[in-house]
């Protein structure tokens, strides 16, 4: 992507449709005027008084227990420097968006025009009243260090910097790891700290609280080596001021143990790797450019355990995997502080979460067959689902241990499974999908690329990394489009109709009509077929000139899919194609089945549809937890329609008894976990939570997918093709950007799983 292109996407992101990354949305209802006027004048008085005569009630009638100030002053922006608080603005509505969906924290961002200490703290100050919990971000050294101390001292809420902090946490969890791996005690080990900023700082105090000795620590700052004879040191730099006689990183990575990289890219060289102890643990933390660089580094030695901040290496070092979590620990027990004890905690809970099994959902969003502790895997990845309810109960409890906790836990099993739930509010998923796609990218058709919307999903695939896309259609047409969206990229564009193509069209019509001679086809016809966008897209997946294919997006889908039907056919053992939506709903991702093909399958249909939608489920890394829906539960209806689904849960019982399937279920008894396990305590789904429903026929899961998608904005991926013999995708009619970019990604993910599979077999 050129500079310009991200440039402009990164603005038109920011600028539309609504400027900015978040907003306030009502949590109670407000529909009628008895709503109205609970929520305010008179009602509202009654929560006033409560709390007039007990502060601590506000936590009760009141978001303050639930909302955390992201606040700056813009000195310290990213890598952006100091260019004052407006324009620091979008980092944190950023930081406010990472709450939420990572830990379902609430935030309201906060810029304070001013640099002078006294007046940012004054100001933090009479505001907290509003907050639960204070995140202080890109504020400068050495000033934040004096905000932060002060504030935490004068406030009984919460009050983390986690520029400092953040890093800390993170990368002392993989610290404690790698020293495991590297069988080298902290207390022994050499440590090089590169940088002296807030972060370098808060790293090399935590590693101390750990166990590392300060006379083995040498820290540099951009003048070089920071020694105990050296003028005009600031107190945190000279609570690491070494007495050794050395003055350059050279001198200093001689025989060190650990480099722990906050400065600036590219001034760690081989020979200064080469000088260090045996199994030298780098951590080159500068991004997006490393103090080292990655594939640089584990060339000059084999023996390096290393990580960095990016997130295309092994053992990243981010952010994401502690501040929200830590706040969500703090939050839940009302804690006044987060001290050394809710941090080490959280510093624990990581490391030893690194250790524990990997989830196969992780794996699948890495494309990793098995991610196992290592020198590749020292801390947990950002997109485990495990963190949430890992890493904020280790902090609630520490808060508890060390009597900062206002509102302890009792009943540890319950919070847990709240943090779980709260999981279902966001959209990792599609984030896992889009991550697992760049891991490998195939080619994909987009056989409409002459439709403006369809060519943007392929600028955006092609400059994400997702797909290598291959721009069927209108030459023309395309390359006007490309020049009016500014996609200057060097990819393959198809013209079916064009004399330029008429040697393929001949050899691809040569094939279908061998396929298809015996039902009527000519050799006259085939060659006619192929000059239609559909057959030859199917034609270049079919003979390996393409790796999948997305199309529909102009065209009603019976059309669509009558050439995939004919050229591609299904998969072996398959007898009927069906379709399933991937639903993004506030209960997490729910997968809908069948949502366009089948118009009323019948039993065994059914039977197939599920045993599919399952398959495409565990493709997810998600366990299927199958209701087969029906306006009947469990016999109470003998209607032919009601039997049906009857007669397909029987079959699947019998034949794949390891499915966790049941039903005839109306669809809020699969839904609402308390009334199914009350009312049909003896069925395979009671106790757990269904994520995919298969419907009696195409009019119920279609309108229900579509009901989902339009009132309540739940995202869809799909519809996704189930029993194909090759990655082939319908869209539907006018699919937006997004969903097309989604359904790229889907072909790209079908396609790796079959390239797995075929591998197997070989």
């Amino acid at each position: 992507m050129s500079k310009q292109s991200k440039r402009r996407e990164a603005l038109v992101y920011h600028a539309k449709p609504t400027p900015g990354k978040i907003k306030v949305v009502p949590t109670k209802k407000y529909a009628s005027q008895r709503d109205l006027s609970l929520a305010y004048s008179p009602g509202v008085a009654e929560p006033c008084l409560e709390i007039a005569k007990d502060v601590e009630n506000v936590y009760k009638y009141t978001a303050k227990g639930n909302l955390v100030a992201v606040i700056s002053n813009g000195t310290a922006v990213l890598g952006l420097g100091n260019i004052g608080p407006e324009a620091s603005k979008p980092v944190m509505e950023g930081k406010g968006l990472l709450f939420k969906i990572f830990a379902d924290i609430d935030v309201f961002d906060i810029e304070v025009n001013t640099e002078d200490v006294d007046a940012f703290i004054e100001t933090v100050k009479n505001i907290a009243p509003t907050f639960g919990g204070i995140n202080l971000e890109d504020i400068k050294a050495p000033e934040a260090f004096e905000i932060e101390r002060r504030l935490k001292e004068e406030l009984d809420i919460p009050v983390m910097h986690d520029d400092q902090h953040g890093t800390a946490i993170i990368s002392a969890a993989a610290l404690i790891n790698a020293l495991e791996i590297s069988e080298k005690k902290i207390e022994e080990v050499k440590i090089v700290v590169s940088g002296a900023g807030a972060a370098a700082i808060s790293c090399t105090r935590l590693y101390q609280a750990f166990g590392a000795k300060r006379e083995n620590i040498v820290m540099l700052d951009s003048k070089g080596v920071i020694r105990d004879d050296r003028d005009n040191l600031t107190s945190q730099k000279a609570e690491f001021a070494t007495h050794r006689k050395i003055d350059t990183l050279t001198e200093a990575m001689q025989d060190a143990d650990v480099f722990i990289g906050l400065s600036q890219p590219n001034i760690v060289t081989p020979e200064m790797l080469l000088s260090m102890a045996t199994n030298p643990i780098v951590f080159a933390m500068a991004n997006p450019v490393a103090e080292i660089n990655y594939q640089l580094a584990i060339d000059t030695r084999d023996d390096i355990i290393m990580a960095t901040g990016r997130s295309d290496h092994p053992n990243q070092v981010n952010n994401v995997l502690g501040f929200p979590f830590i706040f969500r620990g703090a939050l839940d027990v009302r804690a006044t502080k987060i001290n050394e004890a809710m941090k080490m905690a959280a510093v624990k809970a990581l490391s030893k979460l690194a250790k524990e099994p990997v989830p196969e959902q992780v794996n699948i969003a890495y494309s990793e067959t098995r991610l196992t502790f290592g020198k590749d895997y020292i801390i947990p990845k950002p997109f485990d689902p495990r963190l949430i309810a890992v890493v904020p109960p280790a902090v609630a409890k520490a808060a508890m241990e060390s009597g900062v906790a206002k509102e302890p836990i009792e009943d540890w099993a319950r919070y847990e499974n709240s943090l779980l739930e709260r999981l279902g509010s966001d959209n990792k998923l599609v984030r896992m999908l889009l991550g697992r796609a760049k891991t490998n990218p195939k080619r994909v058709v987009f056989a409409e690329a002459d439709q403006l919307d369809v060519l943007k999903a392929a600028q955006i695939v092609y400059e994400e990394g997702i797909a290598h896309p291959i721009l069927l259609g209108r030459k023309e047409t395309i390359l006007e489009l490309m020049a009016e969206i500014e996609f200057d990229a060097d990819v393959p564009i198809v013209d079916p109709k064009s004399d330029e193509e008429t040697d393929r069209k001949n050899r691809y019509a040569k094939v279908y009509w061998e396929k298809r001679k015996r039902q009527g086809v000519t050799i006259y016809s085939a060659e006619k077929k192929m000059r239609e966008r559909n057959y030859f897209a199917a034609m270049m997946v079919n003979v390996g000139d393409a790796d999948a294919l997305i199309t529909g997006y102009s065209r009603n889908y019976p059309s669509v899919v009558k050439p995939m039907l004919e050229l591609i056919g299904m998969a072996d053992g398959v007898s009927r194609v069906a379709t399933t939506n991937l639903m993004m709903t506030e209960r997490g991702p729910m997968f809908l089945s069948d949502t366009s093909i089948n118009i009323d399958p019948t039993a065994l249909d059914l039977a197939k549809i599920a045993r599919m939608t399952s398959q495409v489920t565990k493709m997810f890394g998600i366990e299927p937890v199958t209701a087969m829906i029906s306006y009947s539960n469990f016999g109470s209806s003998e209607n032919p329609r009601a039997e049906k689904v009857k007669e397909a849960v029987a079959y699947l019982h019998k034949a794949y008894p390891e499915m966790i399937v049941d039903g005839e279920l109306q669809t809020d008894f699969a839904l609402n976990a308390k009334m199914l396990q009350d009312i049909f305590p003896f069925s395979k789904l009671a106790g757990r939570k269904v994520n995919t429903l298969v419907f009696p026929n195409l009019d119920a899961a279609n309108i229900t997918y579509k009901l989902l998608k339009e009132l309540n904005k739940s995202e869809s991926i799909g519809p996704i093709m189930m029993g194909m013999c090759k990655p082939v995708h319908i869209l539907q009619l006018g699919a937006s950007v997004d969903e097309i970019v989604n359904m790229a990604a889907i072909s790209v993910v079908d396609a790796q799983e079959r390239e797995k599979r075929q591998e197997k077999e070989l």
